[in-house]
C-alpha cells in the first residue's frame, strides 16, 4: 500500500512531509488499527487503548529519538511541522483529557468526532499542499467555527465531569 501510494502522491506534487503525514502514517498505522479493533471486538478494551497509547509514545520517543540519534547532522524539523503539525499533535493530546476525565470511557460520538477531526486534518494538508482555491474558506471555517466549537465542547465536557465528581464525594 505505502509503496504504491508514494509514487502517486509524488506525481500529484505532494511534499515528502505531506506524504509522511498522510500516506506513510496511514500505511504504518493500519496494523495498530486492526489490533485495536480486534481487541475491542473481543472485549479487551484496555488492550485496544494500550496499543494506541503505547504505539504513539513509542513513535514519539523511541522512533523519533533513534532516528535523530542516527542522523549524521541531526534531524531537521521544517517550519510547517513546527507551526502547524506539532500544535495539532499537542491539541489532539489535550482533546483527550476530558474524555479520560468523563468516566474513563471514549464514547462512540467522541470516537466519531476524532475520526472527523482526522479527515479534516488530512483535507487541510491536501488543500494546503496543492494550494487549492478552497483553502481560504476551509481555513476560515476551521478557525472561526470548528476550533471555537471544539473549545466550548471540551470546556463543557470537562466542567460536567468535574461537577459530577465533586457531587459524588
Amino acid at each position: 500500500l505505502v509503496g504504491a501510494a508514494v509514487p502517486v502522491a509524488e506525481a500529484l506534487g505532494l511534499s515528502e512531509l505531506v506524504i509522511g503525514l498522510t500516506v506513510i502514517a496511514v500505511g504504518t498505522s493500519l496494523p495498530e488499527l486492526a489490533t485495536s479493533l480486534l481487541a475491542t471486538l473481543r472485549g479487551q478494551r484496555d488492550l485496544a487503548v494500550g496499543n494506541v497509547v503505547g504505539s504513539n509514545i513509542l513513535n514519539l520517543l523511541a522512533v523519533l529519538g533513534l532516528t535523530a540519534a542516527f542522523a549524521p547532522d541531526g534531524l531537521p524539523v521544517g517550519r510547517a511541522t513546527v507551526h502547524f503539525d506539532l500544535p495539532v499533535m499537542i491539541a489532539t493530546a489535550v482533546a483527550c483529557l476530558p474524555i479520560f476525565f468523563t468516566g474513563h470511557c471514549i464514547r462512540r460520538w467522541e470516537g466519531a468526532l476524532f475520526l472527523g477531526y482526522y479527515v479534516v486534518y488530512v483535507a487541510y494538508l491536501l488543500l494546503q499542499a496543492t494550494q487549492h482555491d478552497a483553502l481560504p474558506a476551509f481555513s476560515g471555517t476551521m478557525l472561526y467555527f470548528v476550533l471555537p466549537l471544539t473549545a466550548v465542547t471540551l470546556a463543557v465536557t470537562l466542567s460536567r465531569s468535574l461537577r459530577h465528581r465533586f457531587r459524588a464525594r
